[in-house]
């Protein structure tokens, strides 16, 4: 018996060798697998993708296989298995000629997980700098070029978030913990449509805490920048009725944030 289960054990392991001895060669690996993604079977396709990588990691087909296996898995739905395809292919190949669909798939994965302003920001934030990598390094790909309207929702959505939690604050009377979130959208997300709320926001904090200077800043930025705002208009009134009225402060943070910083008119909202 025991003469037995070692001829058995023996047969098990010669097997094994030769299953992988007698693989498919990768050019039939990678057509069959491309053949899977034609019909829409996306996970097998992915699967067999892999199996090619791991068959053959050194042959030509190999590279792209990582590649094509994070975007099946990324059409399969399978957004956790596509992002780590696509890692492992940055990190052993950056800087190739598939390396902008791989970034892209990462951020088309992010993308796809972007939740309301009240919600958790982990997956814009990591989509928002996949999408930057793709814009930095790779100017002229297709996939940098489609990048910049997701960028912008991005950011919108970045922006909202911190309006929200700011506001939060401002109802519990935490000015500072408020100007900290209301600084983030005027520093980092200055395109956005959320900015001009955010200054005027910044104004209220600053003059409940009676930090004129700044509220003054504030203002005049704003008014410079959207002088047909409602949140100017709303912003100019609170100044004058403590006797204020828009003023730049070259010391201010918010003359430091902003992109360019003209001298200001100080007059009021037309």
């Amino acid at each position: 018996m025991g003469g037995a289960a070692l001829s058995l054990g023996g047969c098990a392991s010669s097997s094994d060798a030769t299953s992988i001895l007698n693989a498919d060669p990768p050019e039939k690996m990678y057509a069959d697998a491309d053949s899977l993604m034609n019909r829409g079977k996306f996970e097998d396709a992915a699967r067999k993708f892999e199996d090619l990588d791991r068959s053959h990691p050194y042959s030509p087909e190999a590279r792209r296989a990582i590649v094509l296996s994070a975007y099946a898995y990324y059409k399969a739905g399978k957004a956790p298995e596509a992002i780590a395809s696509a890692e492992r292919y940055t990190i052993m190949h950056p800087g190739t000629k598939d390396a902008p669909l791989a970034h892209h798939i990462i951020a088309s994965a992010y993308f796809d997980d972007i939740r309301t302003a009240n919600r958790d920001q982990t997956a814009t934030r990591k989509a928002l700098d996949q999408l930057k990598i793709l814009k930095a390094r790779y100017p002229d790909s297709t996939y940098a070029r489609d990048a910049d309207n997701r960028i912008r929702i991005a950011e919108d959505t970045l922006a909202a978030s911190e309006m929200e939690v700011g506001r939060y604050y401002m109802k519990e009377k935490n000015f500072v913990a408020a100007i900290n979130r209301f600084k983030t959208v005027v520093t980092d997300y200055q395109t956005t449509a959320h900015v001009e709320e955010a200054l005027m926001r910044l104004t209220e904090c600053y003059m409940a805490l009676g930090v004129t200077n700044e509220a003054q800043t504030a203002v005049a930025v704003l008014g410079h920048n959207f002088p047909q705002s409602k949140w100017y208009r709303d912003a100019y009134a609170l100044l004058k009725s403590d006797g204020l009225a828009p003023a730049q402060s070259n010391d201010s943070w918010i003359t430091k944030a902003w992109k360019a910083v003209p001298k200001f008119s100080l007059g009021g909202p037309g």
